[in-house]
């Protein structure tokens, strides 16, 4: 199993047989720029944690390429349904999840807000548990530490988690540190950092961070992949 990180918050999970998108947001991406064509891309499914435009980002468009199911939140499913008739899809809410024929995806709560890039009512952002492959992933999508997250790390044996550090709009370096000594992941990667001023922090130190008080950390560049 492959993760590769085309910066912010996007994530591509390839598996046996299943190839997945988790919040495209490419080609407005100043990260992602010259690392990946959406052209190219053909996933079976896209997970979009909320509706933020720096989430959303490409999934109209890949969706419509491919074919993928996209898989999130109510809000999410009825929007593609009906502005860009894409009936391919998926809505949960918060701790609802479905069984797929490549693994489970659970939707999770995070603590932020949501709206589409047009003003609409995006529903509540959330982030996702997937179990593919007798492993299992936590993309935490755009949140802040919650107590909850300590349930999800006795319910789930969390083998990789993609957690966003930069601040400002999500937890920071430190605050970060509290979530993952409730999740007890077995690696942490961080997401939603250096993508604009506002949110660049210095990853080795975060890393360092981490590993100081016992956690696997790994800072992934932009189109850099990581195998598990």
């Amino acid at each position: 199993m492959t993760f590769t990180y085309y910066g912010h918050s996007a994530l591509r999970i390839q598996a046996k047989g299943v190839d997945l998108l988790i919040d495209p947001y490419l080609s407005d991406n100043p990260l992602a720029q010259g690392i990946v064509d959406i052209d190219t891309l053909k996933p079976d499914a896209i997970l979009v944690t909320h509706a933020h435009g720096d989430h959303w980002g490409d999934t109209p468009a890949i969706a419509a390429a491919s074919g993928a199911l996209v898989v999130g939140n109510y809000e999410v499913a009825t929007y593609i349904e009906q502005r860009h008739d894409h009936t391919n899809t998926l809505g949960l809410n918060i701790g609802g999840g479905a069984d797929l024929p490549w693994g489970r995806v659970t939707m999770t709560h995070a603590l932020h807000s949501s709206s589409f890039p047009d003003g609409s009512y995006g529903g509540n952002p959330g982030g996702f548990i997937i179990e593919i492959e007798e492993k299992v992933i936590y993309h935490a999508g755009d949140t802040a530490p919650f107590a909850e997250m300590a349930w999800i790390g006795e319910e789930y044996a969390i083998d990789v988690a993609f957690i966003p550090v930069g601040d400002v709009f999500t937890m920071g370096p430190r605050t970060s540190l509290r979530a993952a000594g409730m999740l007890r992941a077995n690696l942490y990667v961080p997401i939603h950092h250096g993508t604009f001023p506002p949110i660049v922090i210095d990853t080795s130190a975060w890393a360092r961070l981490f590993e100081e008080k016992g956690h696997r950390a790994r800072v992934l560049a932009p189109g850099e992949t990581l195998s598990l």
